[in-house]
């Protein structure tokens, strides 16, 4: 493939991205059904899907964004008698256990494929992680419309350090997808730029890579149009790999100093609205 099908897959893809993130932060009913009848594509995972990771990894994804929708309904201030126990803090924790689960089945694929550097990264990741309490909110507005929006006030350091680690987790462990990969961690870090709201990011990522994983699941459009596997090299993904440890280990230096127990300032967050 060359240069031109790349930015034109890769853009048009990155589009759809943007639009779908629109779609699922404000309308209550696309995002209360698209993933539950999404649900209901499973007969075309066992013609794509193979091997343990993808079957997880696909369930991990898919069924707490069902979860994750009937949580921002019971917080959007449209049902006050309904869904009572959601509106609760235990969610919260439960999507934070989506995350760490989702770190650590990479962390742990990378570790067997020999990728000792990018996995000590993963490890890292969840180490640091900001917990629930006073960092994670559902939130029933954003100040100016209704709607129950996840916000996670993760440091935008932590989020850049993902992605990166993320990146090199799947230029490793399956090159050819490398391209749509990296247009689904790409987003929510642009979107989280351009709505200034860093708080956002984590929805972001799971929306993208919700819609991702469904569309790979259900039928491989990507390898057609975006294979990426002429962009495989050892050396790149060696070093790679050691670049994002020498980044993870500094952070986690300031971490363990300075941000761990610095008072957390609270902005563009649920409680900052009010809620």
């Amino acid at each position: 493939m060359d240069a031109l099908s790349f930015i034109v897959s890769m853009s048009t893809y990155m589009l759809f991205l943007f639009m779908f993130l629109e779609f699922t932060r404000e309308k209550e009913k696309f995002y209360k059904w698209f993933f539950i009848l999404a649900l209901f594509t499973f007969p075309l995972w066992f013609i794509n899907l193979e091997g343990f990771f993808r079957w997880s990894k696909t369930l991990s994804v898919l069924i707490p964004l069902c979860f994750v929708s009937f949580v921002r309904m019971a917080n959007s201030g449209k049902y006050e008698d309904k869904y009572k126990s959601l509106k609760k803090e235990w969610p919260l924790w439960i999507l934070f256990g989506v995350l760490a689960l989702n770190i650590l089945e990479a962390t742990l694929t990378d570790f067997q494929m020999g990728n000792p550097y990018n996995a000590l990264c993963g490890v890292i990741l969840m180490v640091t992680i900001p917990l629930p309490i006073r960092h994670w909110y559902i939130a029933k507005h954003d100040g100016n419309k209704n709607f129950g929006e996840l916000i996670a006030n993760l440091p935008v350091a932590w989020c850049v350090l993902y992605t990166l680690w993320n990146a090199a987790f799947v230029y490793g462990e399956n090159p050819s997808y490398f391209a749509s990969s990296l247009c689904i961690l790409t987003v929510p870090l642009l979107w989280m730029l351009i709505k200034k709201r860093s708080d956002l990011w984590l929805m972001g990522r799971i929306y993208t890579l919700g819609i991702h994983i469904l569309v790979r699941s259900s039928y491989d459009i990507f390898n057609p149009i975006m294979d990426s596997t002429a962009w495989y090299s050892q050396t790149v993904h060696t070093t790679w790999g050691v670049a994002n440890l020498v980044l993870h280990s500094l952070y986690i230096f300031y971490w363990a100093l300075v941000y761990r127990n610095k008072p957390y300032v609270m902005k563009n967050s649920a409680r900052a609205y009010g809620y």
